[in-house]
């Protein structure tokens, strides 16, 4: 492979792949009912502590997922074999994170979706690395 070919390569995926973080990203933002942006900007206000726990709740939910999301799909980029392969199972990694969140929910003797916004940042911090450890696990089922 060219030099050349190899930039092609490397803008062609890019193009794909920001467009999946993206998307991805705002599938998580839509798929809970409680607002992340709304709590992370109301914990600005530092003379109410439970906003700003809340905030710290939402920004460790959010950014689990983020970093979730970005593992499945550097393994999809890795392990495809072409471009729709790459979006398929980006697709696949945003539902299954998304099933995995509401499986938690529905598992855990308390409610994600409850506690979030209460500013419970245990729940939070937990729900982060369930997230993390899922995409790690279909990093590794998508390279099989």
């Amino acid at each position: 492979m060219t030099q050349s070919e190899a930039i092609l390569n490397f803008l062609t995926y890019l193009g794909v792949t920001i467009p999946l973080i993206i998307f991805g990203y705002v599938v998580f933002l839509f798929a809970t009912p409680y607002k992340e942006y709304q709590l992370i900007r109301d914990g600005a206000d530092t003379t109410d502590p439970a906003k700003i726990n809340a905030a710290q709740a939402a920004a460790h939910d959010l950014g689990g997922k983020l970093l979730g999301l970005a593992i499945v799909i550097a393994s999809a980029i890795f392990n495809s074999v072409n471009i729709a392969d790459l979006m398929i199972w980006g697709a696949v990694g945003i539902l299954a994170q998304v099933a995995v969140f509401y499986l938690f929910n529905w598992l855990a003797p308390f409610s994600v979706i409850s506690e979030i916004p209460k500013g419970n940042v245990s729940v939070a911090i937990f729900s982060s690395r369930l997230s993390v450890a899922t995409g790690l696990l279909m990093a590794a089922l998508i390279s099989y």
